[in-house]
């Protein structure tokens, strides 16, 4: 049998979308009030679907509160009322999009739950704008 389990999560975060090689006026007129020096925030909501095989055994997929505990660590923890830009290395070098955001966070979920399950990521940056990842 072969299902999805979902999880989602919130977390608050800051950033600011500049390309630091361009000038003050490029960004302001590519990426908006975006670019703003002082930064903005977001309440993100983050969707974490895994699908795969049911054990037959436990009937599960994998467990949700090791699915909780999991996102907690790489994503909340590391995220959650931070500025993105300023705080968290993994946008030291690159541009704190919603695209970018959810490339990191499949990343690093990647490395934590079993190969075998197809893993998606779904960040909403507001209710009616969001990203979908799956690796590819």
């Amino acid at each position: 049998m072969i299902t999805t389990i979902c999880r989602q999560e919130h977390f608050n975060a800051a950033h600011r979308i500049f390309n630091k090689s361009w000038t003050k006026e490029k960004n302001l007129e590519v990426f908006g009030k975006c670019a703003y020096e002082n930064y903005h925030g977001h309440n993100y909501e983050l969707v974490v679907k895994l699908t795969g095989e049911v054990d037959k055994e436990t009937g599960y997929l994998v467990d949700l509160k090791e699915v909780s505990s999991i996102i907690n660590e790489e994503i909340i923890e590391p995220f959650d009322h931070k500025n993105l830009n300023l705080d968290c290395e993994e946008f030291a070098e690159l541009v704190p999009s919603c695209e970018h955001i959810a490339y990191v966070i499949w990343h690093k979920l990647r490395l934590r739950f079993d190969q075998k399950l197809h893993l998606k990521v779904i960040l909403y940056e507001t209710p009616r704008n969001w990203v979908e990842y799956s690796g590819e």
